[in-house]
């Protein structure tokens, strides 16, 4: 008998801790799922890339531990196929590299599988062994990403911004990513074109920068922080922006842009110019001295005397 009133107790002491347990849950608020940055970009180029557009791309595979490299796309005509190639390494961002004439090369930056895509023109690139700067941060560090606020003026701009973050920024979570942040990307537009810069946090030494305080120096420097710069530098022009990825319509296109092979032609046509209109002047020049010429008098010495 006492057995089973010890068995009744305890199981309205379980009853009791469950409605309490169900209470408490109503009162407290669902807490919200944690939200994860999880961007991966598949990176990738063309084929007929040349030496410097290959350090290029190296340099920047290293400054994106988020990153997965492919092999060499063999269609050109066949952007179509990239948004599949994402697909099938895990990446929803793509940078992808376009070499025309063994001369020119154009990037294209695009969210995959839905959008928008930006394609730019690269010009005056400089790789890191180029350079030769005398900075230098830990491979597979995160960068803090500075633009300028040129970008929030025009709507291109806050764009390719926000295409930019999701590019170059590296997650937290990624897999070779290491927990340090000790280089700046940074973005700025001038003239129409956007400048690309990495920029290394040089941290100086407490104790010399107390004592610079002490002797007068480094006033306005308290973090004691400098910036050096690394490397890679390159310039893009934004030619179009298009709805989809790799197609779709036309969001944005820039009317000041010239191809480079457009621009070679002109100043083909302006050298084949110069020698034409030196061609003809030098005909008119011979027509006159024709016209100048007298005709020899049947009586003269030499023809008397012949």
């Amino acid at each position: 008998m006492a057995t089973a009133f010890k068995a009744a107790r305890a199981a309205e002491k379980k009853r009791k801790l469950a409605s309490d347990d169900d209470d408490d849950e109503e009162t407290t608020p669902a807490k919200k799922p944690k939200l994860r940055n999880k961007q991966r970009v598949l990176l990738l180029s063309s084929r007929g890339v040349t030496s410097r557009m290959r350090h290029l791309m190296a340099d920047l595979a290293v400054l994106m531990p988020h990153a997965k490299k492919d092999a060499k796309l063999d269609a050109k005509n066949q952007l179509r196929l990239l948004p599949e190639l994402a697909d099938l390494h895990s990446c929803n961002n793509t940078l992808y590299f376009e070499a025309r004439r063994h001369s020119d090369l154009y990037m294209w930056a695009a969210k995959t599988p839905n959008g928008p895509s930006i394609k730019l023109h690269v010009q005056n690139a400089h790789t890191m062994d180029e350079l030769k700067m005398r900075g230098n941060c830990l491979k597979g560090s995160r960068p803090v990403l500075s633009f300028g606020s040129e970008f929030d003026a025009s709507e291109w701009g806050r764009l390719a911004k926000e295409v930019f973050t999701h590019v170059f920024g590296v997650p937290p979570g990624a897999r070779r990513a290491k927990p340090f942040v000790d280089h700046i990307l940074s973005f700025s537009i001038l003239d129409g074109k956007i400048w690309f810069r990495n920029f290394q946090i040089l941290e100086k030494d407490p104790t010399a920068t107390e004592k610079e305080k002490g002797k007068g120096k480094g006033k306005g420097k308290e973090d004691g922080m400098t910036l050096v710069e690394i490397g890679p530098r390159f310039v893009l022009t934004p030619i179009r922006i298009f709805e989809g990825a790799f197609s779709g319509a036309t969001v944005f296109s820039n009317p000041e842009f010239v191809s480079p092979a457009a621009a070679r032609s002109l100043a083909r046509r302006t050298a084949g110019d110069k020698y034409t209109a030196r061609k003809v002047a030098q005909a008119e020049r011979e027509g006159r001295e024709e016209d100048r010429r007298v005709e020899e008098d049947p009586l003269s010495m030499r023809k008397v005397f012949a």
